[in-house]
């Protein structure tokens, strides 16, 4: 067991840095020093991909696409189409209200049927950077970083800031690294600090490319629960360990 902010670093090759996660379930945001987690930098955002699915899905239902073909919307079909045209706006209130910038997509469902999608493109992971479009209240992922970057040590902070890793299959939209970017050099105005994003083309599964990495250090060895520690100490001792 491992933090995957922690491993998503690894993939990268660094052991400072922070983390911004979007997956499938869950998105969080982890600061992470010489391989140890800044427990109090842990921040988490309930919007990612399953509820932008389901979003897609509600959206979809409201356009002036044929709403028989869309019921029958498996959630495979739903992720492809999620992946294929999808993409984050970075400049949301413009592109929403202004329809020379939507620019429409067309997709073949596995049945023959062709959807189109509008503004549907960039409203769709519109709530990893606004839940409040989807009734949460909590920040989105941009502003819930730089909340996880003031919890840093003075004197570490320079160096997680040089090392803002994405990670997770909800950070592969067109534009989410662009858009991260942006959002956090407006958070950070007035510091001085001008902030940029590493964004693999792999970051997709960037969690389990760390993990794998670090498994093989010799280092790691030593790192193992063994089942007597955790009789003794119970679940909680993951935490001391990792």
């Amino acid at each position: 067991v491992a933090n995957t902010g922690f491993l998503s670093l690894c993939a990268h090759g660094r052991i400072t840095g922070l983390a911004v996660e979007a997956g499938a379930g869950v998105s969080h945001v982890t600061a992470v020093c010489l391989g140890q987690t800044l427990k109090k930098s842990i921040l988490r955002l309930s919007v990612a991909g399953e509820l932008l699915s389901t979003h897609l899905h509600r959206l979809l239902m409201e356009s002036p696409n044929e709403p028989m073909a869309l019921q029958a919307l498996t959630k495979k079909t739903l992720t492809q189409l999620k992946k294929q045209c999808c993409y984050v706006s970075l400049d949301y209130e413009r592109d929403l209200h202004d329809p020379g910038c939507q620019h429409p997509a067309k997709f073949q469902m596995p049945d023959g049927h062709w959807v189109t999608l509008g503004k549907e493109r960039f409203c769709c992971p519109e709530p990893l950077f606004q839940p409040a479009l989807l009734q949460h209240s909590c920040p989105g992922l941009h502003e819930l970083a730089w909340q996880s970057l003031q919890t840093v040590p003075d004197h570490a902070r320079t160096d997680v800031l040089a090392n803002i890793v994405l990670a997770g299959g909800s950070s592969m939209f067109p534009g989410f690294p662009e858009r991260m970017c942006l959002g956090l050099n407006l958070l950070s105005q007035g510091t001085g600090v001008q902030v940029e994003v590493l964004a693999s083309p792999e970051r997709g599964t960037a969690a389990w490319v760390g993990g794998s990495m670090a498994a093989s250090l010799t280092s790691f060895q030593g790192a193992w629960m063994t089942k007597g520690e955790y009789q003794e100490h119970g679940a909680e001792y993951v935490h001391k360990k990792f």
